[in-house]
């Protein structure tokens, strides 16, 4: 009798994991509502070598700052006319709140990079925009 029971104690406790497996798999991710938008222009003379390190830096901040759902940049494009930027780099970041864009200012690891870069930059634009579903 104590063999079934320890049995069915096994299947169920097999049933209750897989339970928990499936609900990890399907439940839903953090959904992005906002969304900022940083643009850097470089000063005159900078070398490649210290925008490539910018960028690197820039995109480490995903895996050190929480509130960061999803991150992406690039260098920017000329225009159809062929005009030239007037950034030289954009980094997109998606956020839930407002809050976590704040506490991502706020953040130790931001301003770190902020002070050892900001020497480096002419100009900053950044664009804070709701996220339309």
């Amino acid at each position: 009798m104590q063999r079934k029971t320890i049995g069915y104690t096994f299947i169920i406790l097999m049933f209750g994991i897989f339970g928990l497996i499936i609900y990890g798999a399907y439940s839903p991710a953090r959904k992005a509502q906002k969304q900022r938008i940083v643009c850097f222009k470089f000063k005159e003379g900078i070398k490649n070598e210290a925008v490539e390190k910018h960028m690197r830096e820039f995109a480490m901040l995903k895996h050190e700052i929480p509130q960061i759902i999803s991150y992406s940049a690039g260098t920017t494009l000329k225009s159809e006319e062929g005009k030239t930027a007037t950034y030289d780099v954009m980094h997109y970041l998606t956020f839930q709140t407002e809050a976590d864009i704040e506490t991502y200012g706020r953040n130790e690891k931001y301003q770190e990079f902020v002070k050892r870069n900001q020497d480096n930059w002419e100009d900053v634009m950044v664009i804070n925009s709701d996220i339309r579903q």
